[in-house]
């Protein structure tokens, strides 16, 4: 580099010496506050406009669009290094939040680029500018574009954080982000200021860009000193040439001893082109072995599988014991055609004898043998449709033969579990009830199996039993809560009366999924999406469904006694006449529901969101709403008898006809347990009613005697 270099008399060393150790210390604090600095610009740009669109988000009176796809990607993104845990589907937000998180995505990588290239053209970015620091080439000019991607892309962020991100991936820590986080910016700090604490040295990203970090003051001051003393100048601009030649010659250095030794270069390449074309040659032969082997081996099925069609020819004579011999074999060739083969012989077989044998055949192929089983099933029903649901001999005979393709899938998805299934297509495949009369139905029955993987998108489920079976698995890493999760999909698919007590269908995708009158007690259905979703009288008693969505879902006359339902999305869902008693809806957003006629005795509704919430004729008798958003709430008729409301925003909430001084409890509703609210008058105590609609004259007296606020109180 060319810049200045001071020449030092004797009697200035030891000022010089300490001078430098104090300029180098103080630029050492510039330059980490000039980081910092930077690092708070960008992220600032981002944080802030991402927290006005989450404020936005919980707002109930804007409309909500799908999340922009730009933000579902990046979301995607970022989740898999980082092994966040999934998410299916594009949620619904308002749409000032689409916007806003759209620009929180691209303001901090716009004023990154920017500073980049400032950095490139001027050697300064805002935050180097105000703390005279600037980073130049050999030159002693600004680094230029292609050096600051390297200096910072490269040096000051890939390298530190791959090497963190590596520690991290396959140490103990993972997947605790926080550790990362942590692991990271030590990694970076460490960077910046570990090789430049010693004197003469630089950062790795300097050196990987050829840069220098010099005080921008310092340097102004030596280039005065220079212009005032011509002999200097000469001087030092000559060292400066000399050093730029020694940097020169040592760039060619490489070249130099080629050049020295041909043959050595000579057997070098020749060695390297003799080693790829051996691993071609290797490789080529591997090549042909493995395609001859398979050829060979498909025309020794082939020839076996004819042989083992003519004995199941009708007039091949053989007895049963050979058909079934022959059917076993069959099976045993895990061939394409067999399989399909298998599949028809499954539907046209009548000897009840074959038909178990068929079964077992195809139970042997396995997993490989469901979408023929598929593509039948599909076939048999389009059939069933197409004769009409008049009881005729016909209809019984085609009913038969899809209930023995639905007992083959049956028996196949029970015999094998987990990793075998994974990636099992069954969508929009027949697999509930089939009839409307007769006596004879198929239950498909899978309990206490590993379902994780498998696709049952709009497939007809409907009075199956799922019981204790998990509908989610834990991918190659071996942890719960990461990217790799392996997650049924169970969207649109009809669970009608099915039974999922103490199933897992956690994060499991089931928007638009029909569960009417279906059995989830103690079912984990956390963070699932249940979008749209029917779950008419549906029993969730202790159910877990924390953080799920269900957005605009149909729970109308649905059990959720004691669920757990805290920060749940139920925005716009329908539980009119719910029973959800005891039910745990802290910091739910509860935003538009309808629980017109619901029993929502002693629930906990702390700091829930019920924003322009219908609870019209509610029960609402020792309900916890402390802190509650309870704006423009429809609480007319409803129950708050030794309700809590501490805290509550009843703003434009309508109390006509609404209950709030408490009345003599019934004994036969002794079962219904009430919080302890210490004494009657902490009910409304502090709550502001100013605002509240339609209070009549005895529920304003009650107010002001229990310490409510309202301006007609005396």
């Amino acid at each position: 580099m060319t810049s200045p270099i001071v020449r030092r008399t004797s009697n200035q060393s030891g000022q010089s010496k300490k001078s430098e150790r104090a300029n180098s210390l103080l630029l050492g604090s510039r330059r980490f506050a000039a980081w910092a600095a930077e690092i708070t610009l960008v992220v600032t740009s981002g944080l802030i406009p991402f927290g006005i669109g989450v404020y936005a988000n919980s707002r109930s009176d804007l409309n909500r669009v799908p999340l922009n796809p730009v933000l579902v990607v990046t979301e995607r993104a970022i989740a898999r290094p980082l092994a966040l845990p999934v998410s299916y589907g594009i949620r619904n937000v308002a749409w000032p939040t689409n916007i806003l998180w759209t620009i929180a995505l691209l303001a901090p990588v716009t004023l990154s680029w920017w500073q980049l290239y400032l950095l490139a053209k001027t050697g300064s970015t805002i935050g180097k500018r105000w703390l005279k620091v600037r980073v130049v080439n050999e030159q002693g000019k600004p680094p230029g574009l292609g050096a600051v991607v390297i200096r910072e892309g490269v040096g000051r962020w890939t390298v530190p954080i791959s090497i963190a991100y590596l520690l991290w991936r396959y140490s103990f820590a993972f997947p605790n982000l926080g550790l990362f986080t942590f692991l990271s910016l030590l990694m970076i700090v460490g960077e910046g200021i570990g090789l430049p604490s010693r004197r003469g040295r630089r950062a790795l990203h300097d050196q990987l860009a050829g840069t220098y970090t010099i005080d921008a003051v310092l340097a102004s001051n030596n280039k005065q000193a220079q212009s005032a003393d011509g002999n200097e100048e000469a001087e030092e601009w000559q060292e400066g040439e000399e050093l730029a030649a020694d940097r020169t010659s040592q760039s060619h250095n490489l070249w130099r001893r080629i050049q020295q030794n041909p043959n050595l270069t000579l057997f070098g390449v020749g060695l390297t082109s003799m080693t790829a074309v051996l691993a071609t040659l290797i490789g080529t032969q591997v090549y042909i072995q493995i395609q001859q082997s398979q050829r060979a081996t498909k025309q020794i099925n082939s020839q076996q599988f004819l042989e083992l069609v003519k004995q199941l020819t009708p007039n091949s004579g053989a007895t049963n014991e050979q058909r079934q011999s022959a059917i076993l074999a069959m099976g045993g060739l895990n061939d394409p055609q067999s399989i399909k083969f298998l599949a028809d012989l499954l539907v046209s077989e009548t000897n009840p004898s074959l038909l178990d044998t068929i079964q077992q055949a195809l139970t042997t192929v396995g997993p490989q043998a469901i979408p023929e089983l598929k593509n039948k099933n599909q076939f048999l029903v389009s059939e069933l449709e197409s004769v009409g649901s008049t009881a005729t001999k016909d209809r019984e005979l085609r009913q038969g033969r899809l209930q023995r393709n639905q007992r083959t899938i049956n028996k196949i998805l029970s015999v094998y579990s987990g990793k075998k299934i994974e990636g099992v297509d069954l969508s929009s495949t027949q697999l509930g009830q089939s009839g409307t009369s007769g006596s004879s139905f198929f239950n498909l029955v899978l309990d206490n199996l590993d379902l994780s993987g498998v696709k049952f998108k709009s497939a007809n489920l409907n009075q199956a039993s799922f019981k204790g079976s998990r509908f989610r698995g834990v991918g190659e890493d071996g942890r719960w809560d990461t990217y790799d999760d392996v997650m049924a999909d169970l969207s649109q698919a009809q669970l009608q009366q099915a039974n999922l007590t103490d199933a897992n269908l956690s994060r499991v995708l089931m928007n638009r999924i029909d569960l009417s009158r279906a059995t989830l007690n103690r079912a984990n259905l956390s963070n699932a999406r249940l979008y749209d979703a029917k779950l008419n009288s549906t029993q969730l008693v202790g159910a877990d469904l924390r953080n799920a969505v269900l957005e605009k879902a149909s729970l109308t006359g649905a059990d959720l006694g004691d669920a757990k339902l805290n920060e749940a999305n139920l925005y716009a869902a329908r539980l009119g006449r719910a029973t959800a008693i005891g039910t745990q809806l802290s910091f739910a957003n509860l935003t538009n529901t309808d629980w017109q006629g619901a029993d929502l005795s002693g629930a906990y509704l702390d700091r829930a969101n019920l924003s322009n919430a219908n609870l019209t004729a509610t029960r609402l008798t020792g309900a916890v709403l402390r802190s509650a958003q309870m704006e423009n709430v429809n609480l007319q008729n409803a129950d708050l008898s030794l309700a809590d409301l501490r805290g509550a925003n009843v703003a434009g909430a309508d109390f006509k006809g609404a209950i709030l001084a408490p009345s003599k409890q019934d004994p036969a509703d002794q079962f219904v347990q009430t919080p302890d609210l210490g004494s009657v008058s902490a009910v409304v105590q502090g709550v502001d009613f100013s605002q509240a609609k339609n209070l009549d004259a005895k529920q304003l007296a009650y107010i002001c005697t229990q310490g409510g606020i309202h301006p007609r109180c005396p």
